[in-house]
């Protein structure tokens, strides 16, 4: 190998490594018939008469919705931006952090009773569900989730700058998460939403960091 190829090639390496994951690399469960990527931005039309859900409450247990996600393992801190065109009941889009069919979060705006609330769901073998109720309807919102050792904590902000607590949700640790973005559509014919600046950062590991910090050399 030349020099010229050896920097052409090192050059490529440094540009993987710097933009690290894209979307064009993620992957879908249940993927909706119509979805598109376009400068970093994932736009879909959501699969009518699709849900997360696992049995508490309502007695049925689905799990049929749109996800486009990657997988990690450790520790992280999770961010998307989403704007949808919600329209009947139920109408949701959010990020979804999951382990498996039994184990997930999803979490973002949900339509319910013509107002917009932050949701939050959270499974491990049956769904609970929280919610806030906003005053006004939101044209965006960002929602970030940060996974320290068996804890995930939720935010949401309007403006990607103040960032307010939502949820504080035990998830097991030490295990890989799908990570990514969602949406669903229980009562209605489906709806357009998109998400950008997704990003999923790593975080050290916090009890490895105390341990390396306890046993200097």
């Amino acid at each position: 190998m030349n020099i010229k190829s050896f920097f052409t090639v090192a050059a490529l390496v440094a540009v993987n490594c710097a933009f690290g994951q894209t979307l064009e690399k993620m992957n879908w469960f249940n993927e909706p018939s119509e979805w598109n990527i376009n400068n970093s931005t994932l736009s879909m039309f959501v699969t009518p008469k699709s849900d997360y859900w696992r049995i508490s409450h309502y007695g049925f247990t689905v799990d049929d919705a749109p996800f486009y996600y990657a997988e990690y393992g450790g520790e992280f801190e999770a961010k998307v931006k989403i704007k949808g065109d919600y329209k009947v009941r139920f109408d949701q889009a959010g990020l979804m952090l999951r382990i498996d069919h039994e184990n997930y979060i999803k979490t973002g705006i949900e339509f319910v009773d013509g107002k917009y609330n932050l949701s939050t769901v959270v499974s491990h073998t049956t769904s609970d569900w929280s919610v806030i109720a906003l005053d006004r309807p939101v044209e965006y919102i960002w929602i970030k989730a940060v996974r320290r050792l068996d804890a995930v904590e939720i935010f949401y902000s309007f403006d990607d700058k103040e960032y307010h607590m939502m949820r504080n949700a035990w998830m097991a640790a030490n295990c890989p998460m799908k990570i990514g973005m969602f949406a669903a559509c229980p009562d209605g014919d489906g709806f357009n939403v998109t998400f950008s600046d997704f990003s999923v950062k790593h975080l050290p590991d916090a009890t490895r960091t105390k341990w390396l910090e306890q046993n200097q050399e």
